[in-house]
C-alpha cells in the first residue's frame, strides 16, 4: 500500500500541532520541548527542513502483537521524515510497563491494553493522555490442516489435546482467561507462554494443536497456520493505547510518531495488518 510523502507529512504535522499543544498545556512536557509543527499558512514543502521538525532517533517500546505493523509504519515515518530513525524493542506489554514505570531510556509507549498503560499512568511516566490507535480480538489458531480437529474454544477444555495461551500475567492471557470465563469452559493449557508471538511460534511449529493468539497473528502468519473464529471474542477486545513518555529525550519525534500511528496513514497500515478500529 502506497502513501504519498507530501500528503502524509501535511497529516502528521497537522495532528502533532494539536497533540502537542495539548502535553504543554497540561504541564506534562515543558514549553519548548516540544514544538508545534504546525503553523499558520500552507505546509511546507520539505517538513523535514523545517525548524522544530522531527530528526533524530526515538526508541518506542511496543506490545509484541505489533511487531509487523509498527516496522511497517517505523519505515513509513522515517520515510516521510528524513533524518528520523525509528528503533523497536517488541515485548511482552507488562513487561514493558514494567520498564517504563522505572524510568527505561526510551521515547513511545505502545502496549496491548489499558491496563498496562495504567502502570505507567500511575507512575506518572507518561506524557499526557495516551491515543487510543486501534483494537484486536483472540482468535485460535491450529497448524496447516487442523491435526487435533479444533472447533471452539470449548476444546481448550480437552486434556488430551496440547494447548498453549498466554501467560495471564499479559494481556493477551488475560483476555484469554475472560473468554474462559464468559464461554464457561475450564480450560487445560499446557504451556503459558510469555508473549502473543510465543504462542504463534508452538502452533507454527506443531509444537501445540491449538493456541489463542490475535487475529492480526493469524494474519501475518499467512499460511502457516489455520484460524478459528471466537464469537466471544467480540465481548473482550484488546485495545492499544499510545503515549510520549514524559522522561524522552527527543520528545519532538517522539510526538510526531505518536501523530503519525494514530492519523490516516497510521490507520491504513494499522487495519491492513487486520486491527480494528478504536
Amino acid at each position: 500500500m502506497s502513501v504519498r510523502r507530501g500528503r502524509a507529512a501535511t497529516d502528521a504535522r497537522s495532528r502533532a500541532g494539536r497533540v502537542a499543544a495539548t502535553l504543554t498545556a497540561a504541564g506534562t512536557v515543558p514549553l519548548g520541548t516540544v514544538p508545534l509543527l504546525a503553523g499558520c499558512g500552507s505546509a511546507p514543502a520539505h517538513p523535514q527542513t523545517t525548524p522544530g521538525a522531527p530528526t533524530g532517533t526515538i526508541t518506542v517500546l511496543a506490545a509484541a502483537s505489533l511487531t509487523e505493523a509498527f516496522t511497517e509504519l517505523g519505515h513509513r515515518f522515517e520515510s516521510t521524515y528524513p533524518g528520523t530513525k525509528v528503533r523497536f524493542s517488541f515485548a511482552a506489554s507488562s513487561t514493558l510497563a514494567s520498564q517504563v514505570a522505572a524510568g527505561a531510556p526510551a521515547d513511545v509507549f505502545a502496549p496491548a491494553s489499558d491496563a498496562t498503560m495504567g502502570v505507567a499512568e500511575r507512575a506518572s511516566a507518561v506524557a499526557g493522555k495516551p491515543v487510543e490507535v486501534a483494537t484486536n480480538e483472540l482468535e485460535i489458531a491450529v497448524p496447516p490442516g487442523n491435526p487435533g480437529h479444533v472447533g471452539s474454544l470449548s476444546d481448550f477444555a480437552d486434556a488430551g489435546l496440547r494447548l498453549a495461551v498466554c501467560d495471564p500475567t499479559v494481556p493477551c492471557g488475560a483476555t484469554a482467561q475472560t473468554l474462559f470465563r464468559i464461554a464457561g469452559v475450564t480450560a487445560h493449557p499446557d504451556t503459558y507462554e510469555p508473549d502473543v508471538k510465543a504462542v504463534l511460534t508452538k502452533v507454527r511449529l506443531g509444537e501445540v494443536d491449538a493456541g489463542l493468539v490475535y487475529r492480526t497473528d493469524v494474519h501475518s502468519a499467512g499460511t502457516a497456520v489455520e484460524g478459528i473464529d471466537v464469537p466471544q471474542a467480540t465481548q473482550a477486545p484488546t485495545s492499544y493505547p499510545v503515549a510520549v513518555i514524559r522522561q524522552s529525550q527527543n520528545a519532538t519525534t517522539a510526538v510526531a510518531f505518536v501523530t503519525f500511528v494514530s492519523g490516516p496513514s497510521g490507520r491504513a497500515v494499522l487495519a491492513e495488518a487486520g486491527f480494528g478500529p478504536p
